[in-house]
């Protein structure tokens, strides 16, 4: 449930990442990267856990609930001590695998809450990720924006991403180039953000956010490593942004429906892509109803489209 599948010309995606499903492969110095065998549509090679530090260690989004990849975690822990498991955010192709592996660890889940939808439900507003989502897990520690962990030798910096869900988490390697952006920011695709379990107003604050930080080099969830992380996250900025503005321009052009304008700005996708892109439109279409760019009217016929 993570990505939007086309883009403007000037954001280049890499979809070169070919790991070998569950072989540890070193991500950067004191990380390891171990990809889940569950690739898709949505999670592309799979879920990348990846377990930080050296003597002692943690493990962030232990992924699937899933035997083999757990073994493949175990393995290369090696009987080191797990201080804790980190959690960049509460989808279960990131978090469902946690109870078993703190059942065999004994080590505790660190991450930013309980899963929370990004605001209130309407009445009868149906949340389209929720199967998706982790309801049930709970932290036995919640981690804040600003805090640092330090595990292993490795001393994390907590970083809020809210967007594609409200407890999204960035993670900073303190005196390093990298962060950890969990579903944030991917090489491979642009973000799926879905009301009401996402915010398109937290999402574009939070890319703001993240390119002014002193991370060079990124390390997603999905997908292969970002070697100039703030410039690509620039052009998923200028990608929102330019959807925005493709969303305005059609309103004002008469488009009055949430379907005729998927189907404008994505003439070519069918079945689960095109679901896709409607989820995110509509999260673009709530950010300019807030911001007073275009009507949008509810009712029982469905929601029109209208200019301002």
């Amino acid at each position: 449930m993570h990505a939007m599948p086309d883009s403007p010309a000037a954001l280049a995606f890499d979809r070169s990442f070919k790991p070998e499903p569950d072989a540890p492969a070193e991500a950067a110095p004191g990380i390891v990267r171990v990809t889940a065998g569950n690739g898709g549509p949505f999670t592309f090679t799979g879920t990348n856990s990846f377990i930080i530090g050296e003597h002692e260690v943690m493990v962030l989004d232990p992924g699937p609930d899933d035997a083999t990849h757990r073994a493949a975690l175990l393995a290369e822990i090696g009987g080191r001590p797990v201080k804790a498991i980190l959690l960049t955010h509460t989808h279960l192709d990131h978090s469902a695998g946690a109870a078993a592996l703190k059942a065999a660890t004994g080590a505790p889940l660190w991450f930013g809450g309980r899963h929370r939808l990004s605001r209130p439900a309407g009445l009868f507003e149906f949340n389209p990720l929720s199967r998706g989502c982790d309801w049930k897990t709970v932290p036995d520690r919640v981690l804040v924006d600003g805090e640092e962990i330090e595990i292993g030798g490795v001393r994390l910096v907590v970083i809020a991403t809210p967007g594609h869900c409200a407890n999204h988490l960035s993670f900073g390697v303190a005196g390093s180039p990298w962060l950890l952006t969990g579903d944030h920011v991917m090489g491979w695709n642009s973000t799926l953000v879905a009301v009401p379990d996402g915010s398109m107003a937290d999402y574009l604050e939070s890319l703001s956010k993240v390119i002014d930080l002193p991370y060079a080099s990124y390390l997603p969830a999905h997908g292969g490593p970002i070697a100039n992380g703030p410039a690509y996250a620039r052009a998923l900025l200028a990608h929102r942004r330019l959807r925005n503005s493709q969303i305005v321009e059609a309103v004002n052009g008469g488009v009055t429906r949430i379907g005729a304008l998927v189907s404008r700005i994505y003439p070519a996708l069918r079945g689960q892509l095109r679901f896709a892109a409607r989820m995110t439109i509509t999260a673009h279409i709530e950010y300019l109803e807030a911001a007073q760019l275009i009507v949008v009217r509810r009712g029982i016929g469905g929601t029109r489209l209208l200019p301002v």
